[in-house]
């Protein structure tokens, strides 16, 4: 048999950390097993995938070393390799599923199903359908369909029993199948969900190990019926454990940067990068903390992954890069950061937003030097402002914050949209928040046009830099941080 792994991420955002992680884990299991790793993109999502979000996931993962043997972009004989290209085998295995008896169409209106939901909250019960179109005959099916009436395929579950599910790295788990919900398997707008395309195109694609994270178990009975269902041999589980922020709490982007393009223009070291997730619940057998991604490869063993959540710490990754840093020569230094301050791609529209504002090339560094930088240091000073006092000022960052956090399509257009609405609630105009934003930001009181600045920033970097504003002036209290949150729904 030849080993088989894949991942596949949802082009629905930035790349994430988590995204690579579990990337480099499926590589190397199966490098280690002489086998191949697979690529496919889950853009089922047509509202929010977009094909930007797939380049940067791409050229993010490709930026950190790992590389695919099938995919959207290499090819392959298992193709396509795009979720939103397979609609016609996923309505092909929906509708066979349906002719067995496994699965059925519902008809159930969001109203009906939230009301049901509100009712079983309510009464303390677990969420889930109620096999409310299960009862419903064949022609009265057969004439719903034939008259256009919106609806969806679900699959049928026990009601009762225990599922065992096996996996490599917890043994058997056992969940009742009482607590697994009567999944939608096809949308009414066509498209599967992700339980029905992942396991077709799991088994289609010749997958024969499933490494991917630990939030995905209690979805695993649904997985292995389906296989059953299907009649197909079910490939090895393995459930990784989740990235951690500090504080224990799950990896994410209001606690820490988690998208890998901003370890990028923060100017970490790919391989030091990667070398760090490797080290994320795994070691080698040596214990040494510094390794190549050839080296991880060589000496990996699943068993060897700890089910503790491994943290995910900045400080400790800098640390790690210091150490990658320090071992190039001089010529691999002077090209590292070459490649990092100078590419061009990052580099013209910078120099581009300078050069009707200087008179010599010295007057740069002053001017454009945050564009470099990392974390500014803005003096606390910068954020007295006219119309707002201390706690009005870190409330609209915040709120600008959580705005930004949630904007998919990042340019300028956007960006501005997002801070007129955050003025407007707070009864402001666009020009009462730029002096807030250009400290902010830059980390001076002026300088080229900021919101072509985050624009070019990118939204890493932006919210990063946001985030480290409202620390610097305080911060949010719980108190404060549940009233705004509400707050944030109005804008």
């Amino acid at each position: 048999m030849t080993v088989r792994t894949r991942i596949a991420p949802s082009p629905t955002g930035d790349p994430h950390v988590g995204t690579a992680y579990i990337a480099l884990f499926n590589q190397c299991f199966a490098r280690q097993h002489g086998g191949q790793f697979i690529l496919r993109i889950e853009d089922t999502d047509q509202v929010r995938s977009s094909a930007a979000s797939e380049k940067q996931i791409l050229d993010s993962l490709r930026w950190l070393g790992l590389e695919w043997d099938e995919g959207p972009d290499v090819g392959g004989p298992h193709g396509p390799y795009r979720q939103s290209e397979r609609s016609a085998i996923y309505h092909e295995h929906s509708e066979a599923l349906i002719e067995k008896g496994h699965a059925f169409r519902c008809f159930c209106s969001s109203e009906r199903l939230d009301a049901l939901r509100a009712e079983q909250m309510a009464n303390k019960q677990t969420p889930g359908y109620d096999g409310h179109c299960l009862s419903l005959s064949t022609e009265e099916v057969s004439a719903r369909v034939a008259a256009g009436e919106s609806h969806v395929v679900r699959m049928k579950v026990p009601a009762d029993g225990i599922c065992k599910v096996q996996d490599m790295l917890r043994g058997e788990i056992d969940i009742p199948w009482e607590q697994v919900d009567m999944q939608v398997l096809m949308k009414a707008d066509g498209l599967p969900t992700y339980h029905l395309a992942n396991v077709v195109d799991d088994h289609l694609m010749g997958i024969t190990h499933v490494l991917r994270g630990e939030e995905w178990i209690n979805s695993a009975p649904k997985h292995i019926l389906l296989y059953q269902y299907f009649g197909w041999e079910m490939p090895q589980l393995c459930h990784m454990p989740l990235l951690r922020n500090p504080d224990k709490s799950k990896l994410s982007k209001r606690k820490n940067p988690t998208s890998i393009t901003f370890y990028e223009r923060m100017g970490y070291l790919p391989e030091a990068l990667l070398n760090y997730l490797g080290r994320m619940g795994w070691s080698m057998p040596d214990e040494r903390e510094k390794f190549t991604l050839a080296e991880m490869v060589e000496h990996f063993n699943i068993q060897r992954v700890s089910l503790g959540g491994p943290i995910f710490d900045i400080d400790k990754l800098s640390w790690l890069n210091g150490q990658w840093i320090r071992e190039l020569s001089q010529d691999q230094f002077a090209a590292a950061v070459q490649q990092w301050a100078l590419n061009p791609a990052y580099l013209k529209p910078m120099i581009s937003l300078a050069q009707t504002r200087v008179e010599t090339f010295s007057d740069l560094p002053n001017l454009l030097g945050f564009f470099m930088a990392g974390k500014v240091d803005p003096s606390p000073e910068l954020f007295v402002h006219k119309k707002l006092d201390a706690d009005g000022v870190r409330k609209v960052l915040q709120l600008l914050l959580w705005k930004l956090e949630a904007l998919r399509d990042w340019d300028k257009d956007n960006i501005t949209g997002v801070i007129q609405a955050v003025a407007a609630y707070m009864e402001l105009k666009l020009r009462d928040l730029m002096p807030l934003l250009f400290p902010a930001i830059t980390g001076q009181a002026s300088s080229v046009s900021v919101l072509d600045a985050m624009a070019h920033l990118g939204p890493d970097l932006t919210r990063y830099r946001l985030r480290q504003t409202v620390e610097l002036l305080g911060g949010t209290s719980k108190k404060e941080n549940k009233a705004w949150q509400k707050e944030l729904e109005a804008i």
